[in-house]
């Protein structure tokens, strides 16, 4: 292999192997078509363009295609929070009622499955570290089980596009019980939603106004934002699903508005491109710095990369699997512990950091390799009430294999 070594000093021959090996995957229907990137020690190894961001128009993927992210943003929401941290502006271990009262007397499900109706006083309140670690007993409805998840649906609507106001939204979703005790267990929820209310707050603007000043704008990321403007519309990508009456992709797409939505997700609502999220990335891999632009302090970084899950919470299985052998989960990111052991987050060194998200998005950052791996496609999971069992990575066996193939041919590429 080392006669073949390109870009990053990954194997040309073996980098070659993944678009070959993901392309019939869109010639077969399973998914629309792929953006991947790959950077390493500090250029970009590959870019794939494959397939369609509109398969009805025969519009083709393009390097600057934009993408709804999903949880993807959560990352970014975290390290703007902790922006706010380095300045004293909070702390982690500061209540949450502190800003929002909203979330005061908070009640706990006396089973996490049962009647909303059975409940009992919540022993503390919500911390911020509770939010940034999903550790608050707040829930999302396709997490949970039972009439908590119906509650959710019934109370807030969409998990994701939204038409209340944060004020009422926060209101309404404070109603609702906890799932469990704040600080009990990992529960994937609308935490960095409320995460990232709580910075617009503190910071007196919209959330998209604090992430354009303190991130987008010192990156330099032009194609990341809440809300697409009309000029930049023609390079979304449409998002798709497998149509269960027809096994064929059917064209789910988000409605566009005529202006910015009042509903600005921390959890789940940026638009981005490869090239926009390698930049936000690569801030993470240099440890808050890339190219000469600071975020935050290294050691905030590595404060953000660190697992902070205990032993036993790692035990639980988390959307249906024993997700957490092998990894952890810090400020925002998951986080690799034991190569060997962990699975469900691809291949990557003891290290390796990153989050997916709901619309089979993923990206990875790898210290030990000096590399940063992003792969985007279009593809909608359920996200409806008691969805627990699925996973973001596709509804077809095709579309589901396709990010590990991806993955795995990329460590191939360095030997591994």
């Amino acid at each position: 292999m080392d006669g073949d070594l390109g870009l990053g000093g990954l194997s040309g021959e073996a980098l070659a192997q993944i678009p070959a090996a993901l392309q019939p995957v869109v010639d077969t229907g399973d998914l629309s078509g792929f953006v991947t990137l790959i950077w390493r020690k500090g250029e970009v190894a590959q870019v794939n363009t494959l397939g369609w961001r509109d398969v009805g128009a025969k519009v083709p993927m393009t390097r600057d295609t934009l993408f709804r992210i999903a949880s993807m943003t959560k990352p970014v929401t975290s390290i703007a929070a902790l922006m706010l941290m380095e300045e004293g502006k909070l702390r982690l271990d500061d209540p949450i009622t502190r800003w929002m009262p909203e979330f005061s007397g908070m009640k706990v499900l006396a089973s996490p499955t049962g009647p909303i109706t059975e409940v009992t006083p919540a022993p503390r309140d919500i911390t911020v570290e509770d939010l940034m670690t999903h550790r608050s007993g707040l829930a999302y409805g396709f997490t949970s089980i039972g009439p908590i998840a119906h509650a959710h649906e019934k109370v807030l609507g969409s998990p994701l596009v939204n038409a209340l106001a944060p004020d009422e939204w926060l209101e309404r979703l404070a109603s609702l019980p906890l799932s469990f005790a704040p600080g009990e267990r990992f529960h994937y929820s609308h935490a960095t939603d409320v995460l990232g209310f709580l910075i617009a707050r503190i910071e007196g603007k919209t959330l998209g106004e604090v992430l354009k000043a303190r991130v987008f704008d010192p990156l330099g990321m032009e194609d990341t934002f809440f809300w697409v403007p009309p000029e930049k519309r023609g390079r979304l990508a449409r998002l798709y699903r497998i149509d269960p009456r027809t096994d064929a992709l059917q064209d789910v797409s988000f409605p566009l508005t005529d202006a910015p939505a009042a509903f600005e997700g921390g959890g789940g609502g940026l638009v981005s491109t490869a090239d926009d999220y390698l930049k936000f990335a690569r801030m993470m891999l240099g440890r808050g710095e890339v190219d000469g632009v600071r975020l935050v302090r290294p050691e905030t970084v590595d404060l953000m990369t660190a697992n902070r899950l205990t032993e036993a919470q790692r035990q639980i299985p988390f959307m249906g699997i024993p997700f957490w052998m092998g990894q952890g989960f810090g400020l925002g990111v998951s986080v690799i512990t034991d190569p060997e052991k962990q699975a469900w987050m691809g291949a990557g060194s003891q290290g390796a950091f990153g989050w997916p998200g709901a619309f089979g998005t993923w990206w990875q950052a790898d210290p030990a390799e000096d590399m940063v791996m992003i792969y985007l496609i279009q593809n909608a999971m359920d996200l409806s009430p008691e969805a627990a069992s699925q996973l973001a990575t596709g509804q077809r066996l095709g579309g589901r294999a396709a990010l590990p193939v991806f993955q795995k041919l990329t460590y191939a590429a360095l030997g591994k």
